[in-house]
């Protein structure tokens, strides 16, 4: 077959986009077709930036092209990120969340849920729109940092479905495994169990538009991360650590996950938390508990930003006790150090992304 432009197309129309069912022609993703001989040259857009993404959808063009011209024919193939303003066009998933944020720690322990809390309300309190998602399935505890447990969800008709409606506090929508199970309970599920609650969570829920979506990870790296990573278009990663040596061997590890080749997520940066303490009769005093600057000097050495380093403050876990986030608090030291680790963090992300 004589490759033109139209024959490029044509073969083109059978790789599939795998979320929406449609080929990556009638969905307008493919532009700059050049050809020369037997050579193939064009660009495609896409709004998956992971490399196992991108290598399964490399592999489907080559083969179809393969298939269409003979084993002859060269590929040269560009991907490049589907612009923000036409990425919700062609997202099935969360297709009105601007940017899908997720925050991780190496190890339980650290405050990686505090940070998130806190996060989600100083972005809600600086005027966007919120979503946040408890993905840590088996430890659940934003209901009680937004003062939500014991709400239940209800059911939301909308074209024809009916989905799940976020439960809202403090100008944050919330959706948790913590609602649908009996907060003395033990959550007992095997893997595929809990990858399957937290899709449910993404895919099947009223979120509306929102400017961000915060998600909770559980601690460590296993199936709730991969699952993440593989259904839902990441924006980029907070990793939480306390300067302690095994935190930060754990939050080393953690960073190395999301750089994998197969995942490729931006690292947006790490949070030290519990970086010191002040006594409230010596205010000029700190103690390093945990040790001094370690997520720090971890930042600096894997080439990721510090968006803080968050004191060990006794208004902060009393914050999160009555359920309202230590950032929501007037004129404290505990809400200007989140005030200020929220507006990085916006700024980063604006530099980074």
């Amino acid at each position: 077959m004589e490759i033109t432009v139209d024959a490029v197309k044509e073969a083109l129309k059978k790789v599939i986009e795998p979320d929406l069912k449609k080929d990556i022609i009638t969905l307008d993703l493919v532009d700059s077709i050049e050809i020369d001989g037997n050579k193939i040259k064009f660009n495609v857009k896409i709004y998956n930036p992971a490399m196992h993404a991108k290598k399964r959808m490399q592999e489907a063009l080559e083969f179809q092209l393969e298939r269409a011209f003979g084993k002859d024919v060269e590929a040269e193939i560009s991907m490049q990120p589907l612009p923000k303003d036409k990425e919700p066009e062609v997202r099935s998933v969360l297709s009105n969340v601007q940017n899908i944020i997720a925050v991780a720690s190496g190890k339980g322990g650290v405050g990686k849920s505090t940070i998130t809390a806190n996060l989600a309300a100083g972005l809600a309190k600086m005027g966007y729109k919120v979503g946040l998602v408890d993905a840590d399935i088996y430890g659940p505890s934003m209901p009680t940092m937004f003062d939500v447990v014991g709400e239940r969800p209800q059911g939301v008709e909308k074209d024809g479905k009916t989905l799940i409606k976020p439960i809202e506090a403090h100008g944050v929508k919330i959706l948790s495994i913590g609602f649908f199970a009996d907060p003395e309970q033990a959550v007992v599920w095997r893997g595929p169990m809990a990858t399957k609650a937290l899709n449910q969570m993404f895919k099947d829920a009223d979120w509306g538009e929102l400017d961000y979506m915060i998600v909770d990870l559980p601690p460590g790296t296993g199936d709730v991360h991969l699952t993440l990573v593989q259904n839902v278009p990441l924006t980029g990663v907070v990793v939480v650590s306390t300067p302690q040596e095994v935190a930060l061997a754990d939050a080393r590890k953690g960073i190395n996950m999301f750089r994998m080749d197969s995942l490729k997520v931006p690292v947006l940066g790490i949070v030290e938390n519990m970086a010191w303490f002040t006594p409230e009769e010596l205010p000029d005093n700190k103690y390093y508990i945990f040790g001094q600057d370690g997520a720090k000097m971890l930042s600096e050495t894997m080439n990721v930003p510090l968006l803080a380093q968050i004191p060990l403050i006794q208004s902060v876990r009393e914050s999160g006790d009555v359920g309202r986030p230590a950032v929501l608090q007037d004129n404290t030291l505990s809400s200007s150090v989140f005030d200020d680790f929220v507006r990085k963090f916006v700024t980063t992300l604006k530099v980074t992304v």
